[in-house]
């Protein structure tokens, strides 16, 4: 014997609305935070360029240092080694 169950349609499709409008809140909410994160994830990238920036020119400034101390380390053997005139 079939199992016959009687219900309003009225009341599925308010069952039905009220999940949707459920689903919709929450996928508003996922775009909400979403844009946070793009917006989290850009500040983050402009702060990477800076450092990447600041740390290319503390190098250059680092090899200039030690080149400068070579240079005057070679230039001082080579005044100590002349002999005196």
């Amino acid at each position: 014997m079939p199992l016959i169950v009687e219900t309003d349609l009225k009341e599925v499709l308010t069952d039905i609305s009220k999940q949707l409008e459920k689903i919709g809140d929450r996928l508003g909410r996922l775009e909400t935070g979403q844009a946070r994160i793009e917006e989290k994830l850009d500040s983050l990238d402009k702060r990477v360029e800076k450092l990447e920036g600041s740390q290319n020119k503390q190098i250059w400034t680092l090899i200039g240092i030690v080149g400068t101390a070579l240079v005057g380390t070679v230039i001082r053997f080579v005044i100590t080694s002349l002999p005196p005139s």
